[in-house]
């Protein structure tokens, strides 16, 4: 995997700075859209394929419905497809989201939550989190039953269990030990 971040780095910081001419959300937004398509494994095995010119693979992606590509996000997917660096799409997508973030001042925090987790939960927990971290998050929520009840935190490399499961896992130990 190193070696897709590797290859990723550059166009991401190309992407950062032609965004930062214009509507960086929109960039993001049309970004995260390709990576998404280009995520998809019948998508990747056409592209791949040496009988398929790059034009066609274009194509497929400004054909799909609800695709709608900015001059220079076209650029991007054009040369990406000509340099056969498709599969580094995803993760151009999450090197420029970071690049923006850090601009922003903002970090992605992904919470996992036992249970659904509602707007105004969500709210009083963003803001606990941001005073814990000393920063300003964009959370994303994900359900994980196994955690029996509470919420786990993922910022950066941080990590906040607060989790019914890692406090049981805690007490094992403790017992064990």
């Amino acid at each position: 995997m190193a070696e897709l971040a590797t290859i990723a780095r550059p166009y991401a910081q190309a992407v950062f700075e032609a965004a930062r001419t214009g509507d960086m959300n929109q960039w993001a937004a049309e970004v995260d859209t390709l990576a998404a398509i280009a995520a998809q494994p019948q998508l990747r095995e056409f592209a791949d394929n040496p009988k398929v010119a790059p034009t066609q693979v274009l194509e497929v992606f400004t054909s799909m419905p609800g695709v709608t590509l900015s001059e220079g996000v076209r650029n991007l997917l054009r040369t990406l497809i000509e340099n056969g660096r498709l599969a580094a799409l995803p993760e151009i997508a999450t090197q420029f989201r970071a690049l923006k973030n850090a601009h922003s001042g903002v970090v992605d925090a992904k919470v996992y939550s036992a249970f659904p987790i509602d707007n105004a939960q969500l709210a009083d927990l963003m803001s606990s989190l941001e005073r814990r971290f000393g920063r300003k998050l964009i959370a994303s929520v994900e359900v994980e039953p196994e955690l029996i009840g509470g919420v786990r935190v993922v910022v950066g490399d941080e990590v906040l269990d607060t989790s019914v499961k890692a406090r049981l896992e805690r007490m094992k130990a403790a017992l064990v030990a």
